[in-house]
């Protein structure tokens, strides 16, 4: 949607309706509006300059996000370190003890936590966006604004995840005394990119459960699939020789093994595949903001 000033002069008095009302027998014409919302037509240019205006707007949603996550809960916060550390037990029983899968000479319960914490950012990101459309609906059928700002502002919480969790993951690395050296620069980046990635596909599937709500049910599962599908439990070696091209195919992939080298500071890291999923991350983020920009001007009608 986009805003034109069409009269910026045009006022009304306190008794406009009186007066409309006689200019309107008289014969006259009914005065321009003092703005206009105008709804795009095809692909419509990502106007960031308004979303920047209305970043007031992006803050409060954020922090509403991040109030009512644990809002009535016996537990709250504390939610976001148990359930990495549920899984993360799970996985180190069934393929540290059971499976006997290698895990670049660290405890098994630590490489898959790290492994967790990552896809996790990606995880609760794609879930969060996809649904957040739909999710305000009172607000997207009467208020105008960005409807960008919806699921950027589910970023805010996702982080807040992430560094409670990453706070016990360097308790738990100075009690075992690793440490990952000068690779946790890079840190930062991959987190940037598993967040552009998992934006990406929630522009696009956000904009898509407003008129196809089976996509609620459909997104859970499809991130169990990836779950498994990535070197989250299990490290790239582990995968036999001739299914590694397809593991590659997924550019979670080539993401989590660059944070885990990246937190853990062992095992080595495959910049073919780094450099596909960076690739896959900026065609991702570029489609899903297009793609959200040109279905967003039947949000209001259909939701």
């Amino acid at each position: 949607m986009t805003i034109t000033d069409t009269d910026s002069s045009a006022s009304l008095p306190d008794d406009s309706g009186l007066m409309l009302a006689a200019r309107i027998l008289a014969g006259g014409t009914e005065p321009k509006p003092l703005l206009e919302i105008v709804p795009p037509s095809g692909w419509a240019a990502l106007d960031l300059r308004e979303v920047w205006r209305y970043r007031d707007l992006l803050v409060v949603l954020a922090e509403r996000d991040i109030k009512l996550r644990y809002k009535q809960t016996a537990l709250g916060i504390v939610w976001v370190i148990l359930q990495p550390l549920l899984a993360a037990g799970i996985f180190a029983f069934v393929f540290g003890k059971v499976l006997k899968a290698p895990s670049d000479g660290v405890p098994y319960f630590m490489f898959s936590f790290v492994g967790l914490l990552g896809y996790n950012v990606f995880s609760n990101t794609l879930t969060r966006a996809s649904a957040c459309v739909v999710g305000n609906s009172q607000l997207v059928s009467k208020v105008y604004f960005p409807r960008l700002i919806l699921p950027l502002s589910t970023v805010g919480s996702t982080l807040i995840d992430f560094f409670v969790a990453a706070a016990l993951l360097v308790a738990m690395m100075a009690y075992t005394h690793i440490w990952p050296g000068l690779p946790v620069l890079l840190l930062p980046l991959w987190l940037l990119l598993m967040i552009l990635l998992a934006v990406g596909l929630g522009l696009y599937t956000a904009a898509l459960m407003v008129s196809y709500r089976d996509l609620q049910y459909v997104i859970p599962v499809l991130l169990q699939l990836i779950l498994y599908a990535s070197p989250v439990a299990y490290p790239v070696a582990a995968v036999p020789a001739k299914y590694q091209f397809w593991f590659h195919a997924n550019p979670v992939s080539g993401l989590l093994e660059a944070f885990r080298w990246s937190l853990m500071g062992r095992g080595s890291i495959e910049w073919p595949a780094v450099a596909y999923s960076i690739a896959v991350v900026i065609v991702v983020s570029i489609a899903g903001a297009f793609s959200f920009k040109r279905m967003e001007r039947k949000f209001a009608d259909v939701i």
